[in-house]
């Protein structure tokens, strides 16, 4: 496994992520609605790896809904960060990180725009059950 680690600029998020492959072997993906744009996001994940998020204080996370209201971006409240987002789905957490809120962002592949807005919603969901880390560990640390 290839291990990363990252958080929000003040650093009240953390981040760890493992990967089967290295780095360079992702593209982000680049949503293209407004609220991703917006925050400059591009997402990777793995659905073979982990994810693992961790806040010194509960207050420090922002819990945001937009689009279909099915996924839930996870911000810093302090600094505005998006690090990344999740989707609850029979008791499991699958999600997947922000990688400019990693160290080594610059290591992944080119970022690549995809539109989910346009699938609807159980699509949505499927696609992201799919692609997306299962098992998201978010936690006090």
């Amino acid at each position: 496994m290839n291990r990363l680690e990252g958080s929000c600029f003040c650093g009240k998020l953390r981040i760890e992520v493992e990967l089967t492959e290295p780095p360079g072997a992702y593209a982000p993906r680049a949503c293209d609605c407004a609220f991703c744009r917006k925050h400059g996001a591009a997402y990777v994940s793995d659905a073979a790896g982990a994810l693992r998020i961790r806040y010194a204080d509960p207050q420090a996370l922002i819990r945001y809904r937009q689009g279909s209201g099915q996924a839930e971006f996870l911000m810093c409240r302090e600094c505005g960060v998006l690090v990344a987002v999740c989707l609850e789905d029979s008791g499991q957490r699958f999600g997947a990180v922000n990688a400019q809120a990693l160290a080594d962002a610059a290591s992944f592949a080119p970022a690549l725009s995809v539109s989910p807005r346009e699938l609807d919603p159980d699509a949505k969901r499927a696609r992201w059950k799919n692609l997306w880390f299962p098992g998201v560990s978010l936690e006090k640390a």
